[in-house]
């Protein structure tokens, strides 16, 4: 069974993977309000189902409706045409979030009056949105794959405009599915390589945080303490980029570059190459993969260290009292002193200088 300094180890390695993951997900939110990755991936999502590659027809016709129009400023300008966005994509101003509703509608509207967002003269009768409409006119779509889902989507209605629409809403958000695991993916790999550029920089080695903790008392001390609070807080939703930088350099651990290039290497008993580069690059790695999983996890696992380490610490205290009781309550030995020649014949009713 793991005794309570190998727990306290764990748990600062938790603690300094919960404050690298902070930082590397603040970066990463940092580049997304930048390039809005996300509204790139739902725009190209939008384009493979309305089978609109180019985004020149359907896909174009339905950012520009009203309905979604309202939710960006500038104008509709499709990216590029691949099989996934790019990792770092561009979405200029489109809207990251598109409600399944404003899609089904718009999508209706079209099939209804046609491409051209003329809905016709108020006076005169603009045409109404009904099943009826929607067959009729799904032909000027000029779609088939588009066609043959509103058409599955109006028939399964069965009468009921309101089904339709749910039907349409639904075929919307499954193929959103799809783009939130591209984006989820896509997050992973950006904050693998942000936290390995952070382990870089920073110069946070695993393995030479766990050989400098395994040999400081007095440092693992103050991280488990740290980490305890933590703990006890319940929540990690306060801790912030700027939190998370100052703690980590309040910790005093060996990361940084005090001594330039030299503070790399690690300092053990294995070969050169080793301490000098694969162990720093091992290091290094094992940070970064550290900051994907994410500090929410690292928070979650640390609890539940925290609670084994409240279990073994009192059962290491009993076990210490109670090898102290055994010693104190063991007998003295008792120790047989021979008798002198005359005691024993006068115990034996001898006379005394019988010889």
């Amino acid at each position: 069974m793991f005794g309570s300094s190998t727990i306290e180890i764990i748990i600062g390695l938790i603690f300094v993977f919960i404050l690298v993951s902070t930082i590397c997900a603040a970066i990463r939110e940092g580049i997304e309000a930048k390039l809005k990755t996300r509204a790139a991936y739902l725009e190209q999502g939008i384009r493979q189902l309305l089978s609109d590659p180019g985004g020149t027809g359907l896909a174009k016709s339905l950012y520009n409706h009203p309905l979604i129009a309202s939710l960006f400023n500038l104008s509709y300008k499709p990216g590029k045409n691949n099989q996934a966005p790019d990792l770092l994509a561009s979405g200029n101003d489109l809207p990251s979030y598109i409600p399944s509703r404003n899609f089904a509608r718009a999508l209706m509207d079209i099939a209804s009056r046609g491409t051209t967002g003329d809905p016709g003269d108020p006076a005169r009768g603009a045409p109404v949105i009904s099943l009826e409409n929607i067959r009729a006119n799904v032909a000027l779509i000029e779609n088939k794959h588009v066609q043959q889902a509103l058409l599955n989507a109006v028939d399964m209605a069965q009468g009921d405009l309101n089904q339709a629409q749910a039907n349409i809403e639904d075929w919307f958000n499954s193929s959103m599915d799809r783009v939130s695991g591209w984006y989820k993916r896509s997050t992973q790999w950006i904050i693998f390589w942000i936290g390995l550029s952070v382990a870089v920089l920073l110069n946070i080695n695993t393995l030479t945080l766990v050989n400098y903790l395994s040999k400081n008392d007095t440092a693992r001390k103050v991280i488990v303490e740290r980490a305890a609070t933590l703990s006890d807080s319940g929540t990690i939703d306060s801790l912030e980029y700027a939190k998370a930088q100052a703690q980590l350099e309040e910790l005093k651990l060996p990361i940084g570059w005090p001594d330039g290039i030299r503070s790399a290497k690690m300092n053990t008993n294995r070969p050169d190459f080793w301490n000098s580069f694969l162990g720093p690059l091992l290091g290094w790695l094992i940070t970064g993969l550290a900051a994907t999983i994410g500090a929410p996890y690292w928070f979650d696992l640390l609890n539940k260290v925290m609670v084994i380490r409240s279990t073994v610490k009192p059962r290491e205290k009993s076990g210490e009292e109670a090898s102290q009781d055994a010693r104190s309550k063991t007998p003295a030995p008792v120790i047989m002193v021979a008798a002198a020649p005359a005691a024993q014949a006068e115990a034996a009713g001898l006379p005394k200088n019988a010889g």
